[in-house]
């Protein structure tokens, strides 16, 4: 089971996270998908997950994740840590937990998370992540730095 969860998980990262499918969340997520990190809030179902994504790749064109280190699975829990950034290149973007960018600022971000999934009968059930929220938002200008 942790070998099939693992591979589960690694395809959520390469086509969700990676290239930015999210037709994968209709393959491989549970319809009460649960979907929570600090930068974007507790997301519940499928389309509230697909939404963020597709709005965050507008807001970061050049958006890229990647795992880092080995992916973890013991019984329906699997790990992974990643990292990633982008350019804020596109649209105004407000979904933030602090205010909101102008459309294209310029602004990079670079951070890191790790990443807990639940499986459940083949199927992501929850994502819970957490996020090097703060720099992120540092680097954006939203929060200020010392």
């Amino acid at each position: 089971m942790s070998q099939a969860n693992k591979e589960i998980v690694g395809r959520w990262f390469t086509e969700y996270w990676q290239k930015g499918n999210v037709a994968i969340v209709d393959e491989l997520g549970a319809e009460d998908l649960v979907f929570s990190y600090p930068m974007h809030g507790k997301l519940h179902g499928r389309e509230p997950v697909k939404k963020m994504l597709i709005e965050f790749r507008e807001a970061f064109p050049d958006l890229s994740f990647k795992v880092v280190g080995d992916i973890i699975a013991e019984g329906d829990y699997v790990v992974g840590r990643w990292e990633g950034g982008g350019t804020h290149t596109g649209p105004a973007f407000s979904d933030l937990p602090v205010g909101s960018l102008p459309a294209a600022t310029g602004k990079k971000i670079h951070f890191s998370g790790t990443s807990v999934f639940r499986i459940r009968n083949g199927k992501v059930a929850e994502e819970i992540g957490q996020e090097q929220a703060l720099t992120a938002l540092q680097q954006l200008d939203l929060v200020p730095t010392k």
